[in-house]
């Protein structure tokens, strides 16, 4: 069988994100081994998710929460990787997007750790879309600011969110412009501390929450975002960067073309040389010596979207206020090895906040 281009990338690259974010290994294979064009892609993921969206809406009706909780979130998760960078066919993105968002929250009261939805207010009357889950018998728990990167959304940040609530710290993650819910109308912005400005003023109002020990986790491009509020908000008390790159311009040409693809677009870019002339912007040459927090960096050596030395250079570059952990055998992200980053992460992050127990 021979496959579109696409489709190869996004099983080669993307293979270990999928599982290690709620996809079940046997619906990887069934769905990827059958499929020859990338137009395919979106409504068989979609066909998968319907499926597990009928296995929740069942186990909800007879009362069986945790299977209608567990069944929700892999629904939601089949919808978010059909349409995650699908962009030929924008009303079957768009479905899928609407899909993702509804299933996720129809299992908000069903999770481990139940969430709510809030909306935080943004710029001239936009709001922020965020999921904040609390852990259990913490009257005003630490809170870790979850943001996703470029194709993530805030309800894939769910099983990052469990590591951290195991620990005793609330968890939000959100859309940012560019992201998830906000990425049609609103595209990606070098400034992104402008939202969490944002956000931590939000916290400020809440009562349920010690928004004086906030902590931040980036994923991919959000770790540069991570980055960009750890050298402007000095509400925050601690920072990780995860996968992230140094400048961003100078990845374009040799990020894996489906990445290409998702820079213009959720750049809202005309052209592949409008969306590199934007990501000028994307650097953090100067504003890693201007960090006001302690950043943690983890990085996979066999990361390929953005070069470990670059990053090795930046954590250089940070002195002092930087720690880097790379790993030798971690691809983007290091999905491959999730038990090796993922509690290493959220016990730093413990450590920060100062939470006692757990770990």
């Amino acid at each position: 069988m021979t496959r579109e281009k696409r489709i190869e990338v996004a099983i080669s690259n993307w293979a270990p994100r999928f599982m290690a974010n709620g996809v079940d290994f046997n619906d990887f294979y069934r769905v990827t081994e059958t499929l020859e064009r990338w137009d395919q892609w979106c409504a068989a993921w979609s066909d998968v998710g319907k499926e597990h969206a009928c296995l929740a809406e069942r186990a909800e009706q007879e009362g069986r929460y945790i299977s209608a909780g567990e069944h929700f979130v892999q629904a939601a998760m089949a919808y978010h990787f059909g349409k995650f960078m699908f962009f030929q066919r924008p009303e079957e993105q768009w479905v899928a997007h609407e899909q993702t968002v509804a299933l996720y929250h129809r299992g908000l009261p069903y999770y481990d750790y139940p969430g709510e939805r809030v909306e935080l207010p943004y710029e001239r009357g936009v709001v922020i879309p965020g999921i904040l889950r609390r852990p259990p018998h913490v009257p005003r728990p630490p809170l870790v600011i979850i943001v996703p990167g470029l194709d993530s959304v805030k309800e894939e940040m769910h099983f990052y969110g469990n590591d951290f609530l195991k620990r005793g710290m609330a968890t939000l993650a959100i859309d940012g412009p560019g992201q998830g819910e906000l990425e049609f109308e609103h595209p990606m912005r070098h400034d992104y501390e402008v939202a969490i400005g944002c956000v931590l003023d939000w916290l400020e109002t809440r009562r349920d929450v010690d928004a004086s020990r906030t902590g931040l986790m980036g994923v991919s491009l959000g770790g540069y975002y991570g980055m960009r509020a750890a050298a402007r908000e000095s509400r925050l008390r601690a920072v990780i960067a995860l996968a992230t790159g140094y400048h961003l311009a100078e990845y374009f040409d040799s990020v894996p073309i489906l990445t290409r693809e998702a820079m213009v677009h959720r750049l809202h870019a005309s052209s592949p040389e409008e969306a590199r002339e934007r990501l000028r912007d994307f650097d953090l040459t100067d504003v890693v010596k201007q960090l006001k927090v302690r950043v943690l960096i983890i990085m996979g050596r066999q990361d390929r979207v953005f070069p470990a030395a670059d990053t090795e250079q930046m954590a250089r570059d940070a002195g002092d206020m930087a720690e880097l952990v790379m790993f030798e055998d971690g691809n983007h992200v290091c999905n491959n090895i999730p038990y090796k980053y993922r509690p290493l992460q959220a016990d730093w992050m413990q450590r920060q906040l100062s939470v006692l127990g757990g770990g």
